[in-house]
């Protein structure tokens, strides 16, 4: 009898915003030009991997082609930019308006972790009142997150295989696969009879080498313009493909944040103001 086939769940993750809290002299930083007022981490669950970079490369290929977009700095192949792979920020207006267009077919499943970094400022300031010498590092908050994202996606199929933008020149694989570790602990501590201990496989690149990525960024640039902004078109063109969002620092009805899914999907109007 033939064996029947493997569930596998596609994830890829990537962030937005920056994690500076504080000059070298102390001073909070949050929000002055520069630096941002959220950082996010963004987990796209994509069941076509595959067709997804081809059609992705497709598109590339056909507007490289188009003579409108010949004098593009960024679609020059020696600006490494849209000529190599798609990122928001980079990509002409044109351009993104054709990607935003084709993800949206993909469908693809979003979540995202958000932390409000003037409230970091605020439990770092506190820390330092209290004459504790260290605060949460950008490496500790960026694998609480993963931590946190991932609590409830891991026991979902029979593989899971994870890919990471890789942050800098470190792909720090072992750290990141001891918060997925951590994520299934976490969720067998509250639902021991759901637990499986589902083989993972960690692998961090560039978004050049995954079209996954560049899907993530997309929606993660779509939703960072929501809240740095105020400018929810973007988000609402991709709105019913977020599942999760936690703003996890907006504690006005809840100690744990404010969540918003597919029966109380993000408004501005619901937004906590930055």
């Amino acid at each position: 009898m033939d064996e029947s086939p493997q569930s596998v769940h596609n994830y890829f993750v990537d962030e937005a915003g920056d994690t500076t809290l504080f000059s070298r002299r102390g001073k909070i930083l949050v929000g002055t030009p520069g630096c941002s007022h959220v950082f996010m981490l963004g987990l796209a669950l994509i069941p076509d991997p595959e067709g997804v970079a081809t059609k992705l490369s497709q598109l590339r290929v056909e507007l490289l082609a188009e003579p409108y977009f010949r004098g593009v700095p960024s679609m020059q192949p020696e600006s490494r930019k849209t000529a190599i792979c798609f990122h928001a920020k980079d990509d002409v207006q044109e351009v993104r308006r054709e990607v935003f267009k084709l993800i949206g077919t993909f469908g693809v499943r979003m979540f995202v972790a958000i932390r409000r970094k003037a409230s970091l400022a605020e439990i770092g300031v506190q820390a330092r009142q209290r004459g504790a010498k260290a605060m949460i590092g950008p490496d500790q908050l960026y694998d609480d997150l993963v931590k946190r994202i991932f609590k409830q996606r891991l026991h979902l199929a029979d593989r899971n295989e994870i890919v990471f933008a890789r942050r800098g020149k470190s792909a720090r694989v072992a750290a990141l696969a001891a918060a997925i570790v951590r994520a299934k602990q976490n969720f067998a501590k509250q639902h021991s009879s759901r637990a499986r201990d589902i083989p993972t496989t960690i692998n961090a690149q560039y978004p050049s080498e995954s079209a996954g990525l560049q899907v993530v960024d997309y929606y993660l640039w779509a939703i960072q313009r929501m809240f740095e902004r105020r400018e929810d078109r973007f988000f609402n063109l991709l709105q019913s493909d977020y599942r999760l969002i936690m703003d996890l620092d907006d504690r006005r009805r809840k100690s744990y944040g404010e969540w918003y899914d597919q029966s109380n999907c993000l408004t501005l109007e619901k937004m906590k103001a930055l």
